[in-house]
């Protein structure tokens, strides 16, 4: 303890490799300070669990690497993430059976202002000054601690009067309400999806004891103010949801397991209220429009990037990584460390709140670094669920490339302890720079060594190609205008669809905007240079004016109208006017005011008289 108050009284940063006893060395912060009004910035971290404690076959010189690895990687400086003040005054709504809701408001009516919305037939509570009474049906919710918004339909509130038996007044057909604290006692399914998520939500579920009372221990201090870390960052002008009301992207409402992401006309907007950090939302995302705050992106790639370097510079070896939630995962990891085996000696652990956040970029930046494994520890089924389809592309992206796709895993807990089939592998890093659709191919690109024919990807995949059916295209060129990419262009001298692979994130914008059905997407990963630059999708001769020469339209265009209305329609039978359809704009203007049998043509303009005239009379 001397020599961590020595170095602590020192200027220099101070790592403590002892997460156990962080709190001890903290107040020896503390006391360091008052004594010396100056004490070094103090951070704390856990080797033993992680890279100490292993099987007896283990090899000690993987474990000094691993050790020496998370101890780079707890040096980097974090990622700051800013804070948002949530205010609570303490209004809560109670929402259940009669019983159970008067039950709650008796428990919590000291510290909050309480309303019960009862919604059964049970007796009717006796007016009291303490709480609220009322009866109605939930009908819908929305918000989050300090600004709930809530619906009833047959809301029918007790009656104040004071004589005789109690009752309710006339129901109203739809009520709208607002509260800081929205207890959930009907028993039935949550009010919200991923409901432990939602702060000041609290939801009884009907099969536990003792649920009313642990409620209302941690409702009655949700009044005040909060800091709420705001987990994202959004670059509307960034995002490929929507252009022109025709819906494009749509991969991160799809994913938000707390429907904190809602449509905003041409872009999405995030609730940061509601929004629990999973991260789901950034790790979906093609274009980097969301990005975290926490855990951007770049930050990740460092810490992956500096684990493998020192892990290989100790071993000559490549490390497999883990990446595992800060809860449940390390507690399995530590349990593991004491009772078990323990990780495998090769196996580098990265801990995140969520493993939500691992999307196909971060796991191909990983492989970028030289990991030989890249393995997901799913607490649950629902971690499962959320990360299976980027472990998916990823992995097809490694079938693509002729590597096994078993190098990239989703386990459980008791795998931690087995080397894998890679283990002792030894892969060469490439260099990660760039965003991550940069990084991906990179990485993939480096993988292939060679790669003929582009890697076919699964559906919704955010890289791919789009076909063009040249009989149906008009070469209106709708979808180059609304592409958000500028993976569609067009060609400044005649009518032409290009397309740049690589910017292409399969938003489907295109496809839906094109009035003839002739667009297809086409899910795949091309390694190509070519893929790289524009190339033509289809494009046709302009259509040259019949009077002056003038190119305008496309010539298969005109030629279909032509034939749709030539002796098929009154206008344009037994008549010239057929022709007007193949001039230009100009020459089709002056053809209805000076031809011979123009329809706006006058008659023959007088000579313009002059004063010569005058003296010749």
């Amino acid at each position: 303890m001397k020599t961590a108050a020595e170095h602590l009284g020192a200027r220099s940063d101070v790592l403590v490799a002892c997460g156990q006893q962080a709190a001890l060395f903290e107040r020896l912060a503390e006391d360091v300070y008052a004594e010396t009004r100056h004490s070094a910035p103090l951070s704390t971290m856990d080797i033993r669990d992680r890279a100490g404690w292993s099987s007896a076959e283990a090899n000690p010189k993987r474990l000094h690497a691993k050790q020496a690895a998370l101890v780079a990687a707890a040096q980097l400086p974090p990622p700051m993430a800013p804070a948002k003040t949530i205010r609570s005054s303490g209004i809560c709504c109670i929402v259940g059976p009669t019983e159970q809701a008067i039950r709650m408001a008796e428990l919590v009516q000291d510290e909050l202002g309480v309303t019960c919305v009862v919604s059964d037939a049970g007796p009717i509570q006796l007016p009291s000054a303490a709480y609220d009474v009322a009866k109605g049906q939930l009908t819908g919710a929305y918000g989050a601690l300090g600004n709930f918004r809530l619906e009833f339909a047959g809301l029918q509130t007790l009656n104040p009067a004071g004589r005789g038996e109690p009752g309710y007044t006339s129901s109203q057909a739809t009520v709208r309400s607002e509260c800081d604290v929205f207890i959930d006692l009907r028993g039935g399914a949550p009010a919200f999806p991923s409901h432990e998520k939602r702060n000041g939500y609290f939801w009884a579920a009907p099969d536990k004891s003792g649920e009313l009372e642990r409620i209302a221990l941690t409702a009655r201090e949700m009044v005040g103010e909060f800091e709420k870390t705001v987990y994202f960052r959004l670059e509307e002008s960034l995002c490929a949801h929507s252009r022109a009301s025709k819906t494009g992207c749509t991969r991160c409402l799809d994913v938000c397991p707390t429907e904190a992401i809602f449509s905003a006309g041409d872009h999405i907007q995030i609730d940061s209220d509601i929004c629990a950090g999973c991260g789901s939302c950034a790790a979906v995302c093609p274009t980097s429009a969301v990005t975290m705050n926490e855990t951007p992106f770049e930050a990740l790639v460092k810490v992956m990037d500096v684990m493998a370097r020192v892990y290989r510079e100790h071993t000559r070896e490549s490390p497999r990584l883990v990446f595992h939630t800060l809860g449940a995962g390390a507690e399995a990891i530590a349990y593991l460390a004491r009772y078990d085996a323990g990780l495998a000696d090769d196996l580098v652990p990265l801990g995140l709140e969520h493993v939500d956040r691992i999307g196909h970029a971060e796991i191909m930046a990983a492989l970028g670094a030289g990991y030989a494994e890249v393995l997901i520890l799913a607490d649950n089924e629902l971690d499962r669920r959320a990360v299976a389809a980027e472990v998916e592309l990823a992995q097809a992206m490694l079938k693509g490339t002729h590597n096994s796709p078993s190098r990239i895993r989703v386990i459980s807990a008791i795998e931690l302890c087995t080397a894998g089939d890679n283990a002792g592998r030894v892969s060469e890093p490439v260099l990660l720079v760039g965003g991550r659709r940069d990084i991906t191919r990179v990485t993939v690109t480096a993988m292939a060594g060679r790669v003929d024919a582009p890697i076919p990807l699964p559906k919704g995949a955010p890289y791919g190609a789009i076909e063009i059916d040249s009989d149906k295209c008009t070469l209106c060129l709708a979808c180059v205008s609304l592409c958000p990419t500028g993976a569609l262009g067009d060609h400044p001298d005649r009518p032409e669809v290009q397309f740049t692979e690589n910017a292409c994130v399969q938003c489907g914008i295109c496809q839906s905007t094109c009035p003839e059905t002739a667009i297809t997407l086409k899910p795949q990963l091309d390694l190509s240079k070519a893929a790289l630059g524009a190339r033509t999708l289809h494009g046709e001769d302009p259509f040259e004016c019949i009077k002056c020469g003038t190119p305008f339209g496309v010539a298969s265009t005109i030629n279909r109208i032509v034939e749709k209305l030539e002796n098929q329609h009154w206008m344009y039978t037994k008549s010239d006017n057929v022709q007007l359809i193949k001039m230009c704009d100009n020459c089709r203007v002056k053809a209805q005011f000076h031809g011979e049998t123009a329809p706006m043509a006058g008659g023959v303009r007088p000579r313009v008289r002059t004063s010569d005239d005058y003296r010749d009379s």
